[in-house]
């Protein structure tokens, strides 16, 4: 199932996306479901092409657990070590925004960059102390992510609560896809002002992933309970960089469709 989360007419609701990704919105329909989609899902008989509906970030999570250096290339790039253990932060759920929701680039950085990468979404309740089968279990399924950071503040707070935590610094979507899996999928990322004009920035494989995403769920329901709607960061390939005002950025991710979000400067 693809799960979508969409405004029609003033009203928001969980759908199921149904038709071929490559065929487009056009191609697309979504039907709407009752209810939250972690249980049984059944359809209500709504039904509208996509290319009519907003869509919003596929799920409102508690939190966002994040994974830092989770790609040794990403590490290098930065001359830093890859870490012996899971490296985590967490953003907070005020910077979720979904597909083509505008990035807002702050007044007190000057260097802000994407990272793209793969979104894990938690379905189970109250994943905790989860061994690697548990954590498999628990997942509801996979959608895409843009971590996107302040690199300057990064760098100067000593710590990466400010630089990952503004507003719109956590694009989830297009929606949520139950029936995947993230074995060795590709990742890319592409930035410029046009579609047909976009500058490729990463391009990497889930394959590269230093901690797989089994281990990543097991290791931080060690730490904190993982809830229904969660969302885990699984780290970004290499090829990060600067987004300005003007940008248009898109992160995609093999089979999991393209989340695109336009980059404007600060209110």
């Amino acid at each position: 199932m693809r799960i979508a989360r969409f405004v029609h007419d003033g009203g928001m609701s969980f759908g199921l996306v149904e038709g071929d990704p490559a065929a487009g919105p056009a191609g697309l329909t979504v039907a709407a479901i009752g209810g939250h989609p972690f249980g049984e899902v059944a359809v209500t008989g709504q039904r509208w092409s996509l290319a009519d509906v907003r869509l919003l970030s596929p799920i409102l999570p508690s939190k966002v657990v994040c994974v830092g250096r989770n790609y040794a290339d990403h590490a290098a790039e930065h001359d830093a070590p890859v870490p012996k253990e899971p490296l985590l932060f967490l953003k907070p759920s005020t910077a979720v925004i979904g597909p083509q929701d505008a990035i807002r680039l702050p007044v007190q950085s000057a260097r802000v960059e994407h990272e793209a990468e793969l979104a894990v979404v938690i379905g189970a309740p109250g994943a905790r102390r989860a061994d690697r089968a548990a954590a498999q279990r628990a997942i509801f399924g996979y959608t895409c992510a843009n971590d996107v950071t302040a690199r300057d503040l990064q760098a100067t707070d000593g710590q990466w609560t400010r630089a990952k935590g503004f507003d719109s610094f956590c694009p989830l979507g297009p929606w949520i896809a139950t029936d995947w899996t993230p074995a060795d999928r590709e990742i890319r990322c592409e930035v410029g002002p046009e579609a047909d004009s976009r500058e490729v920035r990463q391009l990497g494989r889930t394959g590269q992933m230093v901690f797989d995403v089994a281990t990543l769920v097991s290791y931080i329901s060690h730490v904190m309970t993982l809830l229904p709607g969660d969302v885990v960061l699984t780290g970004t390939p290499a090829g990060v960089g600067p987004l300005t005002a003007g940008d248009t950025v898109a992160v995609s991710v093999e089979g999991l469709g393209e989340l695109v979000n336009p980059v404007v400067a600060a209110d």
